[in-house]
């Protein structure tokens, strides 16, 4: 008996080729369009209509699924609100926890699914996640918040290729995917068209001109108003009789003000987390860490505290880093867990 794969299918054509990848190799597929927002008019129809004319080349079942009210909770208003608190918040990363690894898996079990499968690039073999061969493209520092239970019930097709060879497949196929593969890539955060402040706008007065403090609390210019700003932003206020390059340091929504300082003050070498999700049992390790997406892994001393928590120390200091965003724990490519960054100091 055919092993029943879903397959988050978002009309792109990473996904759109995970279902043609898996159909090929003998799985019975069915397809999933998760509706999350509403970020523009027409935004679904055009998604679902392109994931229709996939799923009737492939010859498999499409099921579009309403998720927007979890994710409104989940993540939508988690972002905004992380802004007004001054935090820096990682939508994506709550996203494949809570919808894409939580909502989705418990669909695919309503209809007696062996697994789930999306257009990530990443690996997993059921116990952990890894880096994706496409550096690059490589979305293991989303993934980390994954459930430790979900990941036998993964699928990754993507791990083994480069985009450029998505694309060229995705090309050769049907002239579907050869309009999808002409698409523009979707952004990163899915409900940010333009920029984040646009989101928070629609929520909040954000444009409050407010004191810019030095690292002694002495005023020393003047800001368009908090939300603007994350941790080691440098530029967007300003500071009177400045000679060196400022970086905004700390943000302080109850006054609206925000503290800056130069470059070494933003030295970080350690780093509390909370809310951890953890791949192995081991309280205490040395490994390489990864305090934001882009940042490069450094090498730390990891001690979990109350099971839930725990404090982060670095071998080499790190700068600009921000409350609110992910450590994601990495030994050579394999992750180990994840916490949400609280302090640092």
């Amino acid at each position: 008996m055919k092993k029943k794969i879903v397959v988050g299918m978002s009309g792109g054509i990473d996904s759109s080729v995970t279902a043609y990848m898996l159909q090929k190799e003998g799985y019975e597929v069915e397809g999933v369009y998760m509706k999350l927002h509403d970020i523009r008019e027409g935004y679904h129809e055009h998604n679902i209509e392109t994931g229709q004319k996939v799923a009737r080349f492939l010859g498999i079942k499409y099921h579009v699924l309403d998720v927007s009210a979890e994710f409104e909770k989940e993540v939508y208003d988690y972002f905004v609100q992380s802004y007004l608190d001054g935090i820096t918040p990682n939508p994506c990363v709550k996203c494949n926890r809570t919808i894409k690894f939580g909502a989705l898996f418990e669909f695919a079990k309503s209809i007696k699914a062996d697994c789930v499968a999306t257009g990530h690039y990443a690996k997993t073999d059921g116990k952990f996640i890894y880096e994706a061969e496409d550096k690059t493209k490589d979305q293991s520092y989303f993934l980390a918040q994954v459930k430790k239970e979900v990941l036998p019930y993964i699928m990754f097709p993507m791990s083994k290729y480069k985009k450029e060879d998505i694309i060229k497949l995705g090309a050769s196929l049907d002239v579907v995917y050869q309009e999808i593969a002409q698409k523009k890539e979707s952004q990163e955060i899915c409900f940010v068209e333009t920029i984040y402040t646009d989101v928070i706008k629609k929520h909040a007065n954000i444009d409050k001109p407010g004191i810019v403090l030095n690292e002694e609390g002495e005023e020393v210019g003047i800001h368009k108003g908090y939300m603007h700003y994350t941790i080691g932003k440098r530029r967007g206020f300003t500071v009177h009789g400045a000679h060196d390059p400022h970086f905004v340091k700390a943000l302080n929504p109850k006054d609206n003000t925000i503290v800056v300082g130069t470059k070494e003050s933003l030295q970080i070498n350690e780093v509390r987390v909370k809310n951890l999700n953890m791949y192995i049992n081991e309280k205490s390790f040395d490994c390489g860490v990864k305090l934001r997406y882009r940042s490069v892994t450094t090498p730390c001393h990891v001690e979990i505290i109350n099971d839930n928590e725990a404090i982060i120390t670095l071998e080499e200091p790190a700068y600009g880093v921000a409350s609110g965003q992910v450590a994601v724990f990495y030994e050579a490519d394999r992750v180990l867990g994840s916490g949400w960054i609280t302090t640092t100091k």
